[in-house]
C-alpha cells in the first residue's frame, strides 16, 4: 500500500503537484484568516483556549474548550472567570476573580483563585506581583464545550499520537485522491 502511494506520487506531474500544494496552502491560509477574524471580533489574542488542569472543577474540567472575549470597556467583576498570562509563564491560566482592589485614580487590580484550589493565585503570579491588571487578561470565559479539548491535550502529552495521525492522514490523501 505504501509503495503504491509512493509510485502515485512519483507519477504526479508538476501541474498536479502544484495544484495539491496550492490547495494545502489555501486550507492553511483560510484557517489563519478565520483565527485572525475571531481575534478581531472577540478582542482577545486567544479567542479559544483549552482548560489544562482540574483547578476550576466543578465549573470547568480538564479538556473543556473555552470561548473568550476581551472587550476593554467592560470592567472586571468579582466572580467572573478570566484567562490570564503571567510574566515568565507561557501557558495562560483559567481562574475566577476573587477580589477587586480599586485605587483612587481609577485603576483596578484584582486577585484570582481556582475554584478547586485552597489558596489564591499570588503564588502563581510573577515575583513581587500581588494583583493582576487588565493588561494580564487574555480573555473572559463566555461559553464552553465540555471535553472537546482533550484531543489537544493528548497530542501534546503524547507527541507520537500527533505524528501517527499526520502519517495516517497523509497516506489517506495519497490513496484516495482523484
Amino acid at each position: 500500500m505504501f509503495q503504491s502511494s509512493m509510485d502515485d506520487l512519483k507519477r504526479m506531474n508538476k501541474r498536479q503537484f502544484l495544484y495539491q500544494f496550492l490547495s494545502f496552502g489555501m486550507i492553511v491560509s483560510s484557517a489563519l484568516m478565520i483565527w485572525k477574524g475571531l481575534m478581531v471580533v472577540t478582542g482577545s489574542e486567544s479567542p479559544i483556549v483549552v482548560v489544562l488542569s482540574g483547578s476550576m472543577e466543578p465549573a470547568f474540567h480538564r479538556g473543556d474548550l473555552l470561548f473568550l472575549t476581551n472587550y476593554q470597556q467592560e470592567p472586571v467583576r468579582v466572580g467572573e472567570i478570566v484567562v490570564f498570562k503571567v510574566e515568565g509563564r507561557d501557558i495562560p491560566i483559567v481562574h475566577r476573580v476573587l477580589k477587586l482592589h480599586e485605587k483612587k485614580n481609577g485603576t483596578i487590580k484584582f486577585l484570582t483563585k481556582g475554584d478547586n484550589n485552597s489558596v489564591d493565585d499570588r503564588g502563581l503570579y510573577a515575583q513581587g506581583q500581588l494583583w493582576l491588571t487588565n493588561k494580564d487578561v487574555v480573555g473572559r470565559a463566555r461559553g464552553f464545550l465540555p471535553h472537546v479539548g482533550m484531543v489537544t491535550i493528548l497530542m501534546n502529552e503524547y507527541p507520537k499520537i500527533k505524528f501517527a495521525i499526520l502519517a495516517f492522514l497523509g497516506l489517506y490523501v495519497l490513496v484516495h485522491r482523484e
